[in-house]
């Protein structure tokens, strides 16, 4: 079953798509992941998974206990106000 494609119709997004591939030695649809990503994360405050964890490494070392980091920072929803 063949992928599906992404049909850009701006020419100048495409030759820039195009561009950045050749220079970057990787597909068109990497890049334009890539910056979709990007712009993700930019409008919406997330940082990507890659950088979550390289920051996690960094701050807490090789052994990271993700459940405990979650316990410290719960906390309980009052729920509705009647």
């Amino acid at each position: 079953m063949s992928e599906p494609q992404l049909s850009v119709r701006s020419a100048r997004a495409r030759e820039l798509a195009h561009r950045l591939a050749k220079r970057e030695r990787r597909s068109v649809a990497e890049i334009v992941e890539r910056a979709l990503e990007a712009y993700e994360s930019a409008q919406t405050g997330r940082e990507s998974a890659a950088s979550f964890y390289a920051r996690m490494s960094t701050d807490f070392g090789a052994d990271v206990d993700l459940d405990a980091l979650i316990r410290e920072s719960r906390t309980a929803n009052p729920g509705v106000d009647l």
